[in-house]
């Protein structure tokens, strides 16, 4: 999928968010921090190439993120979202073996840079089963675009590997306040099958500054892959997240 087709597609997803006749609430919710890469394995093709590590075989540094979720409630118990998701990881060093990635031959012991990419972009429609003063619970459906792509380089041969494709995915959100200024939030999005598997999910404390501004700090983790013929690719992603949610 080329690149302008994504503009095409936020496009859309941002039409459909905005043209409803029913009255809404608008909420931007804005997070950044750090994400730590926890296993990252990967074997191109999936059936004949080798298997790498490259959080434990390279050096991968800790690297900034941002996520922009732009989301309408419409009436009381039905809430639509867009959200928008990129990834880098960077990592290198050298492998003591010789590796096959994507049909090229690394030899062993040559500086390796590693480059993974994972962008998300999701539209999820949620549906309110419950709430008080205190208590809500919602459970969705997410249309998820994956955009990735893994590449290995060294000073005279780059490998790559993209990947675009369609997830669907369940959300769930939970959220409980303590009182007028305290809560807990546990929300994301999450799947399993036999082709692989995809967790999202954020757990999260936040802080009312007022009845339109919310400020949040938690814990983050991104799971999942995909074992076939064409790549084996599992990954884990440790996020440390500050975040504001806005409210018109």
């Amino acid at each position: 999928m080329k690149k302008m087709s994504f503009v095409t597609i936020i496009s859309l997803m941002l039409i459909f968010l905005t043209n409803s006749s029913t009255r809404a609430d608008w909420h931007f919710d804005f997070e950044t921090g750090t994400a730590i890469s926890g296993y990252n394995d990967v074997r191109i093709p999936g059936d004949t190439g080798t298997r790498i590590s490259l959080s434990a075989e390279l050096d991968s540094d800790p690297v900034l993120f941002w996520r922009l979720r732009i989301s309408r409630d419409l009436g009381e118990k039905h809430h639509l979202s867009l959200l928008i998701a990129p990834l880098r990881l960077e990592s290198a060093g050298s492998i003591d073996r010789a590796v096959s990635f994507a049909d090229v031959d690394f030899p062993a012991n040559v500086y390796i840079k590693a480059h993974y990419r994972f962008d998300s972009y999701r539209l999820t429609y949620r549906y309110r089963l419950y709430q008080n003063e205190k208590l809500y619970a919602g459970i969705g459906l997410t249309a998820k675009i994956r955009d990735a792509e893994i590449s290995l380089s060294d000073t005279g041969r780059k490998a790559s590997k993209a990947n675009t494709g369609f997830v669907p995915l369940i959300n769930l959100k939970l959220q409980w306040q303590f009182n007028k200024k305290l809560g807990v939030l546990f929300q994301g999005d999450g799947l399993a099958a036999p082709q692989g598997r995809a967790e999202d999910f954020i757990l999260a404390g936040f802080y009312s500054l007022n009845e339109n501004l919310d400020l949040k700090l938690g814990y983050r983790f991104l799971e999942g892959g995909a074992d076939n013929d064409e790549v084996y690719t599992f990954a884990l992603v440790n996020y440390i997240v500050i975040g504001a949610t806005w409210r018109l």
